[in-house]
This record gives structure tokens, sequence and C-alpha cells, in this order.
């Protein structure tokens, strides 16, 4: 926990920017029956049943100092499909950063080793250089910025039925282009004095 706080800490480095990222699975829904359109005095009205068409996992990467997001959805979260979006994160987000402070959950795809699954080992050698990790603690995924953008993306954005995978990367880039635009940036206020006081009982008697 504190070493993710002493990295909230830093100030803003453009040679060294800190992004979180996190994933979000998503249910690809569709109407059983189409919805009846709202009109003057009455609302919308959408039936209860629904069709269901398949999964997808929503990757999304912030960089809170910067106002700076990137989502996309993809119809899989596995090792290389994470291993892809850290190589558009180095090679297209961040092509001059010397370093990337990256900040996620501990999940078994979000290692270096998926480089090296994806990519010739030059390559993963290479990404894996301008990378510097920070795992969030074992029921530590509130300290992850992502993880909160995310549920403001799923107010903003997700909180409706959306069926197909396509058009849910086009709303997905819709709230990216508008959030991005207001460079809405994220204050992070708690630190490591905070938590020192306010969650001492995680730390040793001593």
């Amino acid at each position: 926990m504190e070493d993710v706080l002493a990295v909230y800490a830093r100030p803003h480095d453009p040679a060294r920017p800190v992004v979180c990222m996190d994933e979000k699975p998503y249910q690809l829904l569709g109407h059983a029956r189409d919805p009846i359109p709202a009109t003057p005095g009455h609302d919308r009205k959408e039936d209860s049943e629904y069709v269901r068409n398949g999964t997808c996992s929503i990757f999304l990467w912030v960089e809170p100092l910067r106002g700076w997001r990137r989502c996309d959805a993809q119809p899989r979260r596995t090792k290389l499909d994470w291993a892809r979006q850290v190589d558009q994160l180095l090679t297209v987000d961040y092509p001059d950063a010397e370093k990337v402070v990256l900040v996620m959950d501990n999940l078994n795809t979000h290692a270096i080793g998926s480089l090296y699954e994806a990519f010739p080992p030059e390559k993963a050698f290479a990404l894996a250089q301008r990378l510097e990790i920070h795992y969030t603690p074992k029921h530590g995924s509130w300290l992850n910025i992502a993880e909160i953008e995310l549920s403001a993306l799923t107010g903003q954005c997700l909180a409706r039925r959306i069926d197909d995978l396509g058009v849910l990367n086009t709303e997905l880039a819709a709230w990216q282009s508008a959030t991005n635009a207001d460079q809405r940036q994220v204050t992070w206020h708690f630190t490591t004095a905070d938590a020192r006081v306010k969650l001492r009982h995680l730390y040793p008697d001593s």
C-alpha cells in the first residue's frame, strides 16, 4: 500500500508518467423485444428479458495527473491481449517516455512473462525495460485509480444494454474522446501519513 501511495505522491514527469490500468468483464446484451420509445408523459419502456451475445473485457488506462484515458474492449483478456495493450501503451501512447510507471493489480496475466509469450525475446525485453511496475496489494483494489475510472465509465457510458463489440468500442471511444478533451485530472489525497493513522490496524504491532 505504501509503495503505491509513494508513487501517487510523485510530481508529474512526462519522461516517467504514472499510468494506472484495470480491466472489467462486460456482458454483451441485446433486447429480446424492441423497446418502446419515450413519449410526452411516458418513460421509455424496456422489456426485462434480454438476449446474451457473449462477453468481452474492457481495458482502461489512465494517467491521473495528465487527465488522459484510453479504453478498449477485446473479446478476451489473455496474456497475449494484455501484452498487446502494453505494446500500444509504450509504442503509440508514450513513444517518447523513458519509462512508464505502471500501477495495476497482481492478476496472473499482468506480468513481464506475458510480453515474452506475445513477442520475440528482443522486443519483449525492450518493452519490459521501459516499464516500472507497482502492484496494488491483495484486497487493495481501491488503491487503483483506474478502478475508480472504470466506475465512472460504467455510470456514464455502460448503464444500458449494448449487444455488439463494435458498437461497444464506438461508445467507449466517444467517452474517451469527451473525457480527454475535458482533461479531467485525478488528484489523490490519501497519503502514507493518513494510512498510518486511519489504517493502523493493518500494521504489525510494535
